[in-house]
């Protein structure tokens, strides 16, 4: 009954005060783009695995259930700062909070899944920043040593180059005018976009020798893959506590459900007629099949690389918001300034010096990817929405059996996507030593 009350007497979005909050249309800039990035670009791929009918009823089923997940994140966050006398929640205090106003057995270990939780993001998006430290690099690296040969420079020292824009990029601070970077990085995106099919036309699709059902063994690459591509969770909650109008994250039309249908669209509309094009003879991003000495070609590598860019400090974001928390309160005010610019670029320094440092980069940002994109996107959503509305799960357990269900899919999803990358870790090994 207590609960009940201060649910009724509170409510969060009276109490919020955000400085520079964003708009819908900066909030659903800022979605499409921490869940659209580079992995566009791999659905041909991921298409070619899992064959064009199966492919696409997959892409649209798995769209949802991450739309659906990111759903229930946000009402479990709302329910939980209604109980809390709160007026916002980041996704690890949610999920403290879940535990802690959940059953009396489970309340005990609701730091531990605090912390959890903030360790996932913070391996996730370290991971995500590295991988697009190298991906920008590469993209430059190509370029010049196609058109201006004479310049030699190995691929570590664009990623110094790039370190230098990079830091300067990520000494803004709040979401509102990241927006802008994100609308800029999601034109870029679509431009490339507009390219690839431009090239997927100009020849005739042909059905004939193509699969409708992929070779089944390769299905768990195609799931990994759409999952990874999709889901920005780790930028959801800061994105809905920065809204002018964070009532209008959810219901229908809303920003998650405009955000999510224009990932789902064009995600799935590449992916098939990339496949139908292309074939099995597609390599890990599209525009590697596009010819190069085509000017539409060449802008499109130039397009996705200013997209990865301008996607960089938005990543960044949920790095940095996690270290904050923990230093805030070691800083004074009048030190504040100086040492936020200090440690935001000793962050992007850092995660340029991983980029740089490990081999195999790309295998090995795959499986914390497909691990912790798995965690964070379906398995956490999943049960902290069991925990908080134990006492309410609805008619005959539906909500319990929907969320067995939801965490067995992210369970499954996280144990094949690391035993497909560490198949394809120790074929690039094995390759080498031959």
């Amino acid at each position: 009954m207590d609960k009940d009350y201060k649910q009724e007497e509170y409510d969060p979005y009276e109490h919020r005060k955000v400085e520079k909050p964003s708009s819908d249309i900066r909030a659903t800039a800022n979605l499409i783009k921490a869940s659209l990035g580079s992995g566009l670009l791999a659905g041909p791929l991921a298409f070619s695995n899992a064959g064009w009918g199966l492919g696409l009823i997959g892409t649209l089923l798995i769209g949802f259930i991450c739309g659906h997940c990111i759903h229930i994140l946000v009402k479990t966050s709302l329910g939980c700062c209604k109980i809390e006398r709160k007026p916002l929640l980041s996704y690890a205090e949610t999920c403290k909070a879940a535990f802690q106003n959940g059953p009396i057995p489970l309340r005990s270990y609701a730091n531990a899944a605090s912390i959890f939780a903030e360790f996932s993001l913070l391996c996730t998006y370290v991971g995500v920043c590295c991988i697009y430290t190298v991906l920008i690099s590469d993209s430059i690296k190509q370029l010049i040593d196609k058109y201006v040969p004479s310049v030699n420079i190995s691929i570590e020292m664009y990623c110094l180059i790039t370190l230098i824009p990079l830091c300067m990029l990520c000494q803004i601070k709040y979401l509102k005018w990241l927006a802008i970077f994100s609308i800029l990085a999601n034109l870029f995106l679509f431009l490339t976009y507009l390219i690839c099919l431009y090239y997927i036309f100009a020849n005739e699709i042909s059905l004939y020798d193509k699969k409708v059902v992929g070779n089944p063994a390769r299905i768990p690459a195609f799931i990994s893959t759409v999952i990874f591509a999709m889901e920005g969770i780790g930028v959801v909650m800061p994105v809905e506590n920065a809204m002018k109008k964070p009532q209008h994250f959810l219901g229908c039309p809303s920003v998650l459900v405009v955000a999510m249908s224009a990932i789902v669209f064009f995600y799935s509309t590449l992916g098939v007629f990339g496949y139908l094009r292309y074939g099995d003879v597609l390599r890990g991003s599209i525009t590697l099949n596009l010819p190069i000495d085509d000017w539409p070609a060449i802008f499109a590598k130039i397009f996705i690389a200013l997209s990865i860019f301008f996607t960089y400090p938005l990543q960044f974001f949920v790095v940095f918001d996690i270290i904050k928390k923990y230093t805030d309160g070691c800083i004074k005010d009048k030190y504040r300034t100086s040492i936020d610019i200090v440690s935001r670029s000793l962050g992007v320094c850092f995660c340029v010096g991983i980029g740089i440092a490990l081999p195999l980069l790309e295998q090995i940002i795959n499986i914390v990817g497909a691990c912790f994109y798995s965690i964070l996107g379906l398995i956490i959503p999943g049960i902290i929405e069991t925990v908080f509305r134990w006492q309410n799960l609805g008619k005959y357990n539906w909500i319990l059996w929907k969320n067995i269900l939801i965490v067995l899919f992210g369970v499954g999803s996280l144990i094949s996507g690391c035993t497909v990358t560490i198949m394809d870790i120790i074929k690039i090994l094995n390759n080498k030593i031959e």
